[in-house]
């Protein structure tokens, strides 16, 4: 793993580094010793694969509060996403702001999300999939939302989603008295 960008605080862009041989290739996804030099401390208590059939698959965006705010590792696998990143933490000087990155399988990079940050992404590849791994397991009652097309955020989404799950279509604009109240 090798860091390539920084584009908001606490978040880490890594390009993996597949070593090629005659047989094909490995590339290493996860080193706890790293990431915890990163933030990522405690190692990985829950990993997820993601598969998405359709080109245009929005999944997003989500995040946890509180005790159970993930700090993920998120990498594809198969095929290419638009990723966002959205900074919801009250605290930090980036609040607000998000970052929109083109991940595809065949550029193999890894990108950490810190705590507090919502992730979405859209598939723009059919049969896509996406592995990530999060410091904290799933606590659905501390589970919040934002709407994908939320106008306080103008997030520029490549094109607007083709499928988008009923629970996603129904997150609510921004509210602090919701999105960041435990």
């Amino acid at each position: 793993m090798r860091e390539v960008d920084r584009p908001l605080p606490g978040m880490r862009v890594f390009d993996l580094e597949p070593r090629q041989d005659e047989r094909g290739s490995f590339t290493r996804l996860f080193c706890r010793a790293t990431l915890a030099e990163l933030g990522f401390e405690g190692g990985a208590a829950q990993s997820n694969l993601s598969r998405s059939v359709r080109a245009g698959t929005l999944r997003g965006l989500h995040y946890q509060l509180g005790d159970a705010a993930e700090t993920k590792l998120v990498t594809v696998v198969a095929g290419t996403v638009c990723d966002v990143v959205l900074d919801l933490r009250p605290y930090s000087p980036s609040f607000g702001r998000h970052v929109a990155l083109h991940l595809d399988a065949a550029l193999p990079q890894a990108v950490l999300i810190p705590a507090g940050c919502a992730h979405g992404f859209l598939t723009t590849k059919d049969a896509t999939t996406l592995l990530y791994f999060t410091s904290h397991p799933h606590a659905p009652v501390l589970e919040r939302g934002v709407r994908w097309d939320d106008p306080a955020f103008r997030i520029a989404w490549p094109e607007d989603p083709v499928v988008l799950s009923q629970k996603d279509r129904a997150l609510p604009d921004f509210d602090p008295r919701w999105h960041l109240a435990a």
